[in-house]
């Protein structure tokens, strides 16, 4: 009775739906006609539709219209108008047709019924024999039998951590298994409860997109075209995604299966957790191990710096503490010397004298940087970043073990010719390894793009230094205007003691110089993609590399410029009195403060690392949203039984191929600033690790909730960002040796307190009198005097000099030399003292745990006797059939040779 119903079902449907439709488009269109504004039109249209269903079913379905099959992909297009309409159509048509042949089930869309009236969807479903047969190909591992090795011990202090863990459904949602790699002709070996649910969803989505990427489409210009890539770049599908498994906001009800979404909403994506573990594995089953193992790095680099964080914290805590007690601050805030030490004027003609007393605030707010902990800080980070490399190796090492990557192999579709390469190429080469004919583009035909893209990255660096250059220039020309501003205005009176001239410039200069870093950022992304795209990469993989090496190399000078400017020039080429350095031979070249460089070297790295950190997160979580927004503002006013499924996730932001790259480069050009330059500010890794804690939530939000599910991808690491890791971490030692030697004051202080302090009860006594040299005015030239004439004989500047009462007047003494030895004597000292100790921690740390190595082993033992049992049980069991078939065939046999021998006998 069923089968007759939905027979006649199916025959009058169709008819009794286009009456239906013809009658509801009248009654519209007369409704319509007697309304003016389109907008009501259409949405007085929409309304009658609802009284129309083509499907009982709801649009938010996951599944074909029969309910039971789900889709794993979507392809869209729209009807094109132009010359190539028909091409295009031919394109699709034949593209579809193969896809049917490879075993798809597909179902289109008309546009009819799509919420804007204008696209097609062609909705996708891989079948179990699809399914299994190319997770043969692609070599997926799948469970044959549940672990039985016992899960870590926990730690001792688990218990405290309680409230940071997730559910234990959530953060393991299944058990662990003993996993072999798939085999169609095994089935019987694996455990297979629901054929609908074997394989995650990140692997249906795989193998789809594997197929996509491989089916032709047709023949031209001599050639064989396949690859959705080619379609999609040619315009032929508007775009090919995975289907969410449902609304992120609601969870599934049976017998819908388990909405994963939503539980990663609930568990990850909320702000609200940000204090709770991620679910790792849940990550991995959804967007697969590349995405998961970002999270990964991310999630492990946040809880490294939290260690760093609180001894930085402490490390400030102690500056703060000891500030009344330290005597150089005391000193130069004291009325009685620093208010009686007059120092010459810091520009020509339109800068006066000044106390050294008016440094008083800035002298202190150094002090909290540059004090006895920055030495112990420095040496400490070096220590830290080793730590940080070695556990990651070991943890990635866990990572591949549980992920079943132990033996993984470069993904198939990194290694995939790129259909740019393909356009461009003329020629054809054998390949050794395939021995097939492949596209051949000859060196000489890249060798002009090769140079043009080296060139313009020169160029694009040597820009970045010319704005800073610039920016320089700003601060050298500005000083002098704020000095004489805030010198003749009288209402400045009470700002002057904490907003010095000196203080106004850096602050005033950074901001500048981040507005800048933006703007040459922004930029630069556009140019590195074209020029990239123009060396016409040959795979994948080489266009990522290359595109990594091109972004790191100007994010690099971009923001990290400034800061060596200040640390390693800024103040060490300024020449005294009467002959000062000047820049293009017009700008003085700046001094540093008396108090020593480091605090402009704070202010620099706080103002681009907070703002840049602040900025990445607005435009991450805005930018999404907006566009979503803008997309979707005509079906918001209408009702969700409209908007399909499919509809919802087109509307969303596409997560491009390089998303991960730029998550990836902005994590990296973080650690540099944590690690370079953190002896000058030892808040950075606190920063970073509040910055941390809200990425993670930021990009789980909007990779949940305003993204298309990205193409779910393989990865056993981080790729080269570790390699580039590695370099940071050695630049890091030196860079902050070297800051300690020569932008803090830290080894001036030491040398003056072993060998010229005279003062056995106070040794630090008079060292702000001791570093300060002697000038006589009347040496002054003409040209730089002051125009307002004082009543001084001398001044004083930062610098080891001697007298002008001396023979060899204002040449640099011998307490000079002996500080310069002093800081090449630290610097080589502590570099090979933080390398020793990186060295030996690196020999003692093994890259793979003791328990992942036994896991490993017992793992590969176990696989290997399942299927010698499995496949020892089949040889008997067939051996027993072959042996009871034979059995037969004898007994047949015997009984024939009997008859016949019995009728011959027979007279």
């Amino acid at each position: 009775k069923e089968e007759r119903y939905s027979k006649a079902n199916e025959i009058l449907c169709p008819f009794f739906q286009l009456d239906c439709l013809a009658f509801l488009l009248l009654k519209s269109s007369f409704l319509i006609c007697q309304e003016p504004r389109s907008a009501k039109r259409f949405n007085l249209f929409l309304r009658r539709r609802l009284l129309f269903k083509k499907d009982e079913q709801s649009k938010d379905s996951i599944f074909f219209r029969d309910g039971i099959r789900k889709i794993d992909f979507v392809l869209s297009y729209v009807d094109d108008i132009k010359k190539e309409a028909e091409l295009k159509a031919e394109r699709r048509r034949q593209f579809e047709q193969n896809l049917r042949k490879t075993g798809l089930e597909l179902e289109i869309e008309d546009k009819m019924n799509s919420e804007d009236g204008r696209t097609y969807f062609v909705k996708i479903h891989a079948p179990w024999e699809v399914l299994v047969t190319y997770a043969e190909v692609l070599g997926i591992k799948m469970p044959v039998k549940e672990s039985d090795i016992p899960s870590a011990d926990r730690l001792p202090f688990s218990c405290m951590l309680e409230p940071l863990k997730l559910p234990r459904d959530v953060k393991h949602p299944t058990p662990d298994y003993f996993t072999v790699q798939f085999s169609r002709h095994r089935q019987e070996l694996f455990l297979i409860k629901d054929e609908s649910s074997f394989f995650p969803s990140s692997s249906r989505n795989r193998i789809v997109y594997y197929i996509l990427s491989r089916c032709p489409f047709g023949m031209e210009d001599g050639k064989k075209r396949f690859g959705i890539e080619r379609l999609l770049n040619s315009h032929t599908y508007s775009s090919a995604f995975p289907l969410h498994d449902g609304q992120y906001w609601k969870a599934s009800e049976p017998p819908n299966p388990v909405n994963q979404r939503n539980i990663l909403y609930r568990n990850w994506a909320r702000f609200s957790y940000f204090y709770k573990e991620q679910p790792f594995n849940l990550i991995r089953d959804y967007y697969g191990e590349k995405i998961g193992i970002y999270f990964v790095f991310l999630g492990f680099y946040t809880e490294m710096l939290f260690f760093a964080a609180v001894i930085g914290l402490a490390c400030f805590i102690y500056g703060l503490l000891t500030i009344p007690k330290t005597s150089g601050s005391s000193e130069i805030c004291d009325p009685k010397i620093g208010g009686q030490i007059i120092m010459c004027p810091l520009c020509d003609e339109l800068c006066d004298y000044w106390r050294l007393n008016s440094t008083c605030l800035a002298s202190k707010i150094s002090h909290l940087f540059d004090n006895e902990s920055t030495v112990f800080f420095a040496i400490f980070m070096g220590i830290w970043v080793t730590l940080f490399l070695e556990f990651w190796k070991r943890r990635q090492a866990r990572l591949e073990y549980e992920w079943d990557l132990v033996d993984f192999e470069e993904e198939q579709q990194q290694l995939q010719l790129r259909p740019e390469f393909e356009a461009m190429c003329t020629k054809r080469k054998l390949n050794a390894v395939t021995q097939e004919m492949e596209p051949y583009l000859p060196l000489c035909s890249r060798l002009p793009w090769y140079i043009l893209s080296g060139v313009t990255v020169t160029l694009w660096m040597a820009l970045v230094v010319a704005c800073m250059v610039a920016v320089i220039v700003y601060r050298l020309s500005v000083f002098a205007t704020f000095a004489s501003f805030m010198e003749s205005e009288a209402s400045l009176k009470h700002v002057k003691s904490f907003l010095t001239p000196q203080i106004t410039t850096s602050l005033s200069g950074s901001c500048l110089n981040f507005i800048v870093i933006l703007i040459l950022n922004f930029f630069y992304e556009k140019i590195s993609a074209w020029i990239t795209k123009m060396e016409i990469p040959r795979t994948h993989q080489e266009y990522e590399s290359s595109l990594t090496l091109k972004m790191f190399l100007f994010q690099f000078v971009n923001y990290y410029s400034s800061c060596f400017y200040v640390a390693f020039f800024k103040g060490k080429f300024v020449g005294y009195p009467g002959k000062y350095t000047y820049l293009f031979g017009v700008w003085r070249s700046e001094e540093c403060d008396p108090a020593g460089c480091l605090v402009e070297l704070t202010t620099q790295l706080t103002i681009i690392m907070t703002g840049k950190q602040i900025f990445g997160n607005i435009k991450e979580a805005i930018y999404p949203l907006v566009l979503n927004w803008w997309r979707r503002r005509k079906a918001r006013t209408n009702s969700e039984k409209l908007y399909s499924r499919w509809e919802q996730d087109h509307d969303l932001e596409t997560f491009g191929s390089l998303e991960l790259f730029y998550e990836y480069l902005e994590t990296v050009i973080q650690f540099g600033f944590v690690t370079l330059f953190v002896a000058s500010f030892p808040l950075a890794p606190l920063l970073a690790l509040l910055n941390n804690i809200i990425e993670i939530r930021v990009d789980a939000w909007k990779l949940t909730t305003q993204y298309r599910r990205p193409v779910a991808a393989k990865a056993h690491s981080i790729g080269v960002w570790q390699d580039i890791l590695y370099g940071m971490a050695v630049l890091s030692v030196a860079t902050n040796a070297v800051i300690v030697a020569f932008t803090s004051d830290m080894v001036p202080r030491l040398v003056y307190h072993y060998a010229y302090s005279v003062n056995e009860s106070w040794p630090m006594s008079g060292y702000i009198n001791n570093s300060l040299s002697v000038f006589l005015i009347a040496d002054f030239p003409n040209n730089t005097v002051p125009s307002e004439k004082r009543d001084y004989n001398t001044c004083r500047y930062r610098d080891y000099r001697n007298p002008p009462d001396s023979e060899d007047k204002y040449a640099h003494n011998i307490q000079f030399w002996h500080v310069l030895a002093a800081k090449m004597t630290f610097i080589i000292i502590m570099e090979h003292v933080v390398f020793l100790i990186k060295f030996f921690l690196a020999w003692m740390i093994p890259d793979v745990p003791k328990d992942v190595l036994e896991r490993v082993k017992r793992e590969k033992l176990m696989t290997v006797k399942i299927l010698h049992d499995f496949e020892l049980n089949k040889l008997k069991e067939n051996l027993r059939l072959n042996s009871a078939s034979s059995t037969d065939f004898a007994k047949h046999f015997t009984i024939k040779e009997n008859q016949a021998n019995l009728a011959e006998s027979t007279p």
